[in-house]
């Protein structure tokens, strides 16, 4: 498939992260112990039963991809078999059926093969995000899992998560609240993980963060996660750290960031747990990094009534910024890809 076919009629530009309507989206349901085939449908609704435990019990999950256009035209997505093994390991801590790997990669290709003409031409600073989702529904009163489920895959294009000019810095605000318990489901993309955090993040933003930043619940001492996004630290003897919890969603993003910095930069890497108050000195650079922030460096933290600065808060250090390129480079077909990450949709 080629990217540079009809497109439509959009500012590629200046599209920010907000859901827009598209033409089609993947639906499949799961009853009486099996999957059916699954089928591309127009409505954007979903009609569920008012018991339905998504809505009570948030026995619900979902997954954040995104497609990208090469410059030679086609479609790239980036490792979608983490994504449907995440959203595997996520269901079945959640009592919901798993949707095999094969089903989950069709659905994603179907679906973004189907809105080829909202996909960003190549060069616009956009992308095409990607959402799958798997809601319990069906009759239900009690706490029990649900009776039927829907997993259905719909597309956005979208412009930057974080509205920063280029590669820009954010700021980051340390919540009084805790993300997730270290036995909990902090390492689970659960939906209900985002609602508890609304609250974080509001007040984060209103101190001048964009965005909330979690320590452990423990002792809170140790970084978590930020409100959406991993966090990458490079010290000041070049070690490229990221945080060790059991409370941490594994991040398909920071995953391989730490292996190109590994393989491509040649630097140490190490997964441990990062003692805030007593390590932000040996900052040299720090970054949030998700499928949304992508690679976001991180210039300032606001923890115990201050800011404290990360590096030269106002330029991006020179570490992020390459593996912000070698990343980027990748997911767009602009750079060789050695590691086998990315996959044509054609």
């Amino acid at each position: 498939m080629n990217a540079s076919d009809q497109k439509q009629s959009l500012n590629w530009s200046e599209l920010g992260f907000q859901y827009k309507k598209t033409d089609s989206r993947f639906r499949a349901v799961w009853r009486d112990g099996a999957w059916g085939e699954g089928e591309m449908i127009s409505d954007e609704f979903i009609a569920i039963h008012e018991g339905a435990p998504s809505i009570h019990y948030a026995q619900q999950c979902f997954e954040g991809m995104k497609a990208q256009t090469a410059p030679d035209g086609r479609i790239l997505l980036f490792r979608p078999d983490l994504n449907a093994q995440r959203m595997g390991r996520t269901a079945e801590r959640l009592l919901m059926p798993h949707v095999p790997e094969e089903m989950f990669v069709r659905a994603v290709r179907d679906t973004v093969r189907a809105n080829a003409s909202w996909v960003p031409p190549y060069g616009s600073g956009a992308s095409l995000y990607i959402r799958p989702m798997l809601i319990g529904v069906g009759e239900n009163l009690g706490l029990k899992p649900a009776q039927s489920y829907e997993f259905r895959v719909f597309v956005s294009p979208v412009g930057p998560y974080y509205k920063t000019a280029g590669l820009g810095t954010i700021k980051l605000a340390v919540s009084e609240m805790d993300r997730a318990a270290p036995s909990g489901t902090g390492s689970y993309k659960a939906g209900a993980n985002y609602a508890g955090g609304l609250l974080a993040t509001k007040r984060a933003q209103e101190l001048g963060a964009n965005e909330a930043l979690y320590l452990d619940s423990r002792e809170r001492r140790f970084i978590d996660e930020a409100g959406s996004a991993n966090i990458v630290v490079v010290m000041r003897d070049g070690t490229v750290v990221t945080p060790k919890s059991d409370a941490i969603l594994p991040s398909i993003t920071r995953r391989s960031i730490m292996t190109l910095a590994e393989k491509k930069l040649g630097l140490v890497t190490e997964e441990r747990p990062i003692e805030l108050r007593k390590e932000i000195v040996n900052f040299s650079e720090a970054a949030a990094c998700g499928t949304a922030a992508v690679l976001s460096p991180v210039g300032s933290i606001w923890f115990d009534g201050d800011w404290h600065d990360v590096g030269n808060p106002e330029h991006v250090g020179p570490v992020m910024q390459q593996l912000y390129d070698l990343l980027v480079g990748i997911q767009k077909g602009e750079a060789d890809d050695e590691f086998g990450w990315t996959v044509d949709v054609a």
